[in-house]
């Protein structure tokens, strides 16, 4: 029999295993999938964003979702713990733009090769095995049942993930563990997740990336609550890349607010110095169509879309251009507008926002405050951050929490004669 047991092989579940065996217990993890840590495979595009290498008040204000329920396990367990906890398991890092943290290999599969040589060194168990429920006797947790057998137990740690990314295994087991014991669950939402957009035309410029652009992100009420440069991708749907997927995790109620986009296609020129670019290209091409000026300043893909939007006729010539043809072409540059349908399903999103209520979990050690002997961590919480390597840091921090929390449940302190 082991002492706990870790329901989910992910960045929160092994750190857990790890925690809780330092901690003295005898651990078995299970995990649904054949290989542990699908899910780490694909982060930061297959490199694994390991962490973000910044301050724990830095990494607070990176999370809108519940930042402050992390302050313990990110004090006692912060981003530079973790590189150093790596680099302890023989894996080099290194930073990159944005304090990003990634092994030197670029191969996410350094950072799962390490944590399962350290989870066989602690000689944690490793089943393949899906949780189907909590077994209770007299009030007491008394194991796991699993789909294969029965994992006879005095803690548990539920960390499974939230419900992106299904086929990684992700798909709410631990929400539904949850329910049973009496939690609540915040309704899941996608985060960090690609936008429908109302417009047609982004459909149009289908497969356009974009780099060093910036937007702003309003939402009814026109105020901005997001503006960032960067990359951004036109998809079928509407929008995707970097630059979307940062800025929908700040579109945080998208079923009652509307939210919309300005996108500026020349954020390095203000605009009396885009004007200016503007007269000496038109007088340069004096002669030429506008439609053939205008694709020396935009990709040739976005010139019919950008011809639509000023209502400028292509055939024009570019002598004949008005000026205030011209300046509805500089504010379309500076500002096209995009407004959001909403976000694409969750099962396209990076992580999930919503899951177990953080105020019926303990901060320090991640217990359950309605289940003795449960813990939760990860995105199975009402955690979510910004991408950067900021929500493998909460995992990692509260993997910790849960795992220390758990093996001092099983092991607790014997009273003073």
């Amino acid at each position: 029999m082991s002492e706990l047991v870790v329901i989910g092989g992910g960045a929160a579940g092994c750190m857990a295993a790890l925690a809780a065996a330092e901690g003295g217990a005898s651990v078995t993890l299970l995990e649904r999938n054949p290989k542990l840590g699908r899910k780490l495979y694909i982060t930061g595009k297959g490199r694994c964003n390991v962490t973000n290498d910044c301050t724990v008040q830095e990494l607070l204000q990176h999370i809108p979702g519940n930042g402050r329920f992390l302050t313990s396990a990110a004090t006692r367990f912060p981003p530079e713990a973790v590189k150093q906890f790596f680099a302890g398991l023989g894996v080099p890092l290194k930073t990159e733009r944005g304090n990003r943290v990634f092994p030197q290999s670029d191969r996410a599969a350094d950072i799962i090769d390490a944590l399962l040589l350290a989870l066989r060194r602690a000689r944690v168990a490793l089943v393949q095995d899906r949780a189907v429920a909590l077994e209770w006797k007299d009030g007491v947790l008394t194991g796991v049942r699993g789909e294969k057998g029965n994992y006879p137990c005095r803690a548990v740690v539920v960390a499974t993930g939230g419900v992106s990314y299904p086929l990684t295994g992700s798909t709410g087991d631990g929400y539904d563990l949850a329910r049973t014991l009496g939690h609540t669950i915040v309704p899941p939402r996608p985060s960090l997740v690609p936008l429908v957009a109302e417009q047609p035309f982004c459909a149009r410029m289908q497969g356009l990336s974009l780099r060093n652009v910036a937007i702003q992100v309003k939402n009814s009420k026109k105020k901005v609550v997001f503006a960032q440069q960067g990359e951004l991708l036109f998809t079928h749907f509407g929008l995707s890349g970097p630059l979307i997927l940062s800025a929908s995790a700040h579109m945080r109620d998208m079923e009652r607010d509307h939210y919309y986009i300005l996108l500026d296609l020349k954020p390095a020129l203000d605009q009396e110095t885009l004007d200016g670019r503007l007269l000496r290209d038109l007088g340069e091409g004096a002669n030429k169509d506008f439609r053939h000026v205008l694709e020396g300043l935009v990709p040739r893909l976005m010139a019919p879309v950008l011809l639509e939007l000023t209502g400028i006729p292509g055939d024009l010539k570019a002598h004949s251009v008005t000026k205030a043809q011209r300046r509805r072409l500089l504010e379309t540059l500076k500002g096209v507008r995009i407004d959001i349908a909403g976000p694409r399903p969750i099962e396209e999103a990076i992580i999930t926002a919503g899951g177990v209520k953080t105020s019926e979990v303990d901060p320090h050690t991640m217990a359950s405050k309605k289940a003795p002997g449960v813990f939760f961590a990860g995105e199975v919480l009402d955690v979510d951050a910004y991408t950067g390597g900021f929500n493998l840091q909460v995992a990692w921090s509260t993997g910790r929490a849960a795992g220390q929390g758990a093996a001092a449940w099983t092991h607790p302190p014997k009273e003073e004669e």
